[in-house]
């Protein structure tokens, strides 16, 4: 069997792989609030965002073009699947090692540092887009600002309407509505995050000279897509804990909030193209509507520290993906 062929199958499932964990390590941002307030059962929420996440995969192919021609052009790379290689490992093992401390980090962060990282070490600096590198950067950064500012602004609208009613009957009546927000995060989130892995594997595809442009096949949507559903269906159980009751104690009017502001900020993003973090929006988002209810509700504690994660990643994937391909190849 041809070598470049063999190393093309090797990136396909390692793209796969990247999918499925990315399944399961983010499901969280779909159905953590709505399970931490029990308007979903668990098992039911998982199959619920597996679902919505196959749907949304299979609608949209613009992020998947980004990713894959935003950072390098494949069709300049002699060892551009090589390159993938190193790139997929490191960010699966930096996803694996989040989800492991259950530590709600960016794949999409991991993703595109390690994509970059590669690059730079096994094609050199001359051959990273960095204009394009660059507005991903920026896409990444700004996401999590705009979702926590409407989070903030949508929680206080919102205490606005109902200050004069219940609070049990306004939650009673949020619980219900949080199905269909977790449906709609579901969705947005296979509509952005599942094309990370297309463009990945189209990227490959284009070095390998099986196709001269970064259309997205059928086969491949189908292919990222179900891995996507697959991981979901498995669940995170430990970043869902994380985000569901640790950053501040999260009520339904609360959770339908947080839900409403990322998966805005999510779909906005793909529909100009851009990846974003679905971790950094539901997570900002959730702070946004804590800080809303009160300030001093949030652990800010536990905030920092996912901060922190948020910011080391791109560095440290990036890193590790340089490394990886200086021993590989």
């Amino acid at each position: 069997m041809d070598t470049s062929l063999i190393i093309i199958l090797i990136v396909i499932f390692l793209a796969l792989a990247f999918d499925f964990i990315n399944g399961f390590h983010d499901t969280a941002n779909a159905i953590a609030t709505s399970v931490s307030t029990r308007a979903l059962k668990p098992r039911t929420a998982i199959m619920l965002a597996a679902v919505m996440n196959f749907i949304g995969a299979m609608m949209f192919t613009g992020v998947a073009k980004t990713i894959g021609g935003s950072v390098a052009d494949p069709a300049k790379l002699d060892n551009g699947l090589e390159i993938l290689v190193a790139t997929l490992l490191a960010a699966i093992i930096w996803n694996l090692v989040t989800w492991w401390f259950g530590i709600p980090s960016s794949s999409s962060h991991a993703l595109i540092g390690a994509l970059a990282g590669a690059v730079f070490v096994g094609a050199g600096s001359e051959n990273l887009n960095w204009s394009g590198f660059t507005t991903i950067i920026e896409g990444l950064i700004f996401s999590p600002l705009i979702a926590f500012a409407i989070g903030y602004v949508v929680m206080m609208i919102l205490k606005w309407i109902f200050a004069k009613r219940s609070p049990h009957t306004v939650n009673k009546g949020f619980r219900s509505m949080q199905i269909v927000t977790a449906s709609i995060q579901a969705f947005t989130h296979g509509t952005n995050d599942a094309q990370k892995a297309m463009g990945i594997i189209t990227f490959a595809l284009v070095t390998a000279n099986y196709q001269d442009n970064m259309d997205v096949p059928f086969w491949v949507k189908v292919a990222a897509a179900t891995a996507m559903a697959l991981g979901t269906s498995i669940g995170g159980w430990k970043i869902i804990k994380t985000m569901g009751t640790k950053i501040f104690k999260i009520e339904p009017i609360n959770g339908f909030a947080a839900d409403l502001s990322a998966a805005s900020v999510i779909f906005g993003a793909t529909l100009f193209h851009l990846p974003v973090s679905t971790t950094h929006a539901i997570t900002s988002a959730i702070l946004g509507v804590g800080s809303a209810k009160r300030f001093s509700a949030v652990k800010w504690g536990v905030a920092g520290r996912i901060v922190i994660a948020w910011v080391i990643t791109i560095p440290i994937v990036a890193i590790l993906a340089g490394i990886i391909y200086t021993i590989l190849f």
